[in-house]
């Protein structure tokens, strides 16, 4: 006869575990409250009693008047009621695999249940394991999920198997039936052959299909962008109605502008908020594997990590594949030092790990080519190479085994330059920018309300009066064009100027003199 707790639902197992508890304490000590921690779950001798079960075709119905007198209702009560009773049932739920998922949710990466769904083979999980023990020389099974990301239920078997095949053994036991794994020199060797290949022993790659679908459920393209967002965007600057208006489009357009105007007027500050206009984020790969090449696309340099709130438990509940990172939408900055180099995929040739180019990294966000014309590389080469991405959104990516392969070109696009457009690039690829948006210079009352916000945050309390002696005698009487930059840079030159005579944080007229003599000296 089989286990009748086999057929249970989770909330069926749980309340015969309560009351099986409740009655153990009835019988040999004063009545306390149940703590489920102590509740004795093994939930291994369970998925026994299940295989049992299956293989018998014995599947007795439980009574449920005699042996489940807890009602449901009752019960989901009271688990909402006690938060470690929530957190245990939540645990059941999670193992027993009843988390249902909802359709109409945002993209979030399903944690696999089996190694099928990895999307990698048992030899790659191999090849990442053992170069791991190899620099660790031991470790517990949860320690290597923890490293390479990946389930504990499909790391185990893996570990189990390369104990059998005597490249680990058994150093030692650890907690709930986990075992710490020391590497033989058997699995030096074969270890040490790896590295020769590929030395990287991080998180588990995820397939280029995998990535190609989460692209195009969370592209830029889909995203919109409404006036009080892109207002909220730009709240830290001053920005005239006619540029919103004019930028709004422009981003809602998910491809790419043109920003010019004269250097110091922001346009790399409004490129760099361009991204938070749409107020979300997205999940990214921490490193693609295709064809054996592993390629590092999580770059902590240019994306900004959001935590999530996770559990402290033995158990991750979250439900999410560790292999993904979920980031603000990226904004990926490249000045005057971009080189060809940095838009391909490039090896190390010591370590043979692959590093993603920066339109891989800026997949779902913005671009930013800051500096156009500056560039290190010759103009006519960078548009050649991008000629045809900006027209189909797509790219092709030679990998060093020589395979080539098509990625999502899928980022808005920004090229920020002091230069003429026309003056840089031909027709046909202007045809290919549809915005080009020029960064005006500051009005009269833009100028003022620029020293107004950057007072405070400079240390010195705003005077109008100053502000316009400055206007008058350092602009107006030489006609010198304003500058969104200026006040900053002028009040910068005041504070330090009254820190060095050992002044009170105050704007005067002298103060400004000297700054102005220092700032525009030769210009």
């Amino acid at each position: 006869m089989s286990d009748p707790s086999s057929k249970l639902s989770p909330a069926e197992f749980l309340a015969q575990l309560l009351k099986e508890k409740a009655e153990t304490s009835d019988d040999h000590a004063p009545a306390t409250a149940t703590d489920p921690n102590d509740l004795d779950l093994d939930f291994d001798d369970l998925e026994a009693a299940n295989h049992e079960e299956t293989e018998s075709g014995d599947s007795p119905e439980p009574d449920s008047e005699s042996e489940f007198p807890v009602e449901p209702e009752a019960l989901a009560s009271a688990v909402k009621s006690d938060a470690h009773l929530s957190d245990l049932f939540d645990r059941v739920n999670t193992l027993l695999g009843e988390n249902d998922v909802d359709p109409d949710e945002a993209f979030r990466p399903t944690a696999p249940q089996a190694l099928e769904e990895t999307g990698l083979t048992f030899e790659e999980v191999e090849r990442i394991i053992l170069k791991f023990l190899f620099q660790k020389g031991s470790a517990t099974g949860r320690q290597v999920c923890a490293q390479i990301r990946l389930p504990y239920g499909i790391v185990d078997p893996i570990m189990k198997q390369l104990k059998q095949d005597q490249l680990l053994a058994f150093k030692g036991t650890a907690e709930v039936g986990d075992y710490d794994f020391a590497i033989t020199e058997q699995g030096r060797d074969r270890a040490r052959s790896y590295a020769q290949e590929c030395t990287y022993f991080g998180s588990a790659p995820v397939s280029l299909r995998d990535y190609l679908k989460a692209m195009e459920a969370q592209s830029i393209a889909k995203q919109t962008a409404t006036e009080d967002e892109l207002r909220d965007a730009f709240s830290d600057l001053i920005i005239s109605e006619k540029m919103l208006d004019k930028l709004g489009p422009a981003v809602n357009s998910g491809r790419g502008m043109f920003l010019f105007g004269e250097a110091g007027n922001g346009k790399t500050s409004i490129a760099e908020r361009v991204t938070q206009a749409f107020g979300s984020t997205i999940w990214i790969p921490r490193a693609l594997g295709i064809d054996g090449d592993i390629i590092r696309l999580f770059d902590p340099g240019v994306h900004e990590v959001v935590e999530e709130a996770g559990h402290d438990g033995l158990f991750d509940l979250s439900g999410v594949d560790q292999r993904w990172v979920q980031i603000v939408r990226p904004t990926v900055i490249a000045g005057g030092e971009l080189t060809m180099k940095e838009l391909e995929v490039v090896q190390n040739s010591q370590t043979k790990i692959c590093e993603s180019p920066l339109q891989l990294k800026s997949n779902c966000g913005t671009l930013v080519i800051d500096d156009f014309g500056r560039q290190r590389m010759p103009i006519d080469e960078l548009l050649n190479r991008w000629i045809v991405p900006l027209e189909k959104r797509y790219d092709f990516l030679n990998l060093p085994s020589g395979k080539k392969i098509q990625v999502p070109f899928d980022q808005l696009i920004i090229f920020s330059t002091n230069l003429e457009p026309k003056d840089l690039v031909d027709g046909a690829f202007l045809r290919r920018i549809p915005y080009k948006i020029e960064a005006m210079d500051p009005t009269y009352e833009e100028f003022h309300a620029l020293f107004e916000l950057m007072c405070p945050l400079l240390g010195f309390e705003y005077n109008k009066g100053t502000v316009d002696y400055l206007i008058e005698t350092h602009y107006r009487a030489i006609e010198r064009p304003f500058r969104a930059c200026q006040p900053r840079d002028l009040l910068l030159q005041v504070r330090n100027y009254c820190t060095y005579k050992s002044l009170p944080k105050k704007l005067s007229n002298a103060a400004f003199d000297f700054a102005v003599e220092n700032y525009f000296s030769v210009m």
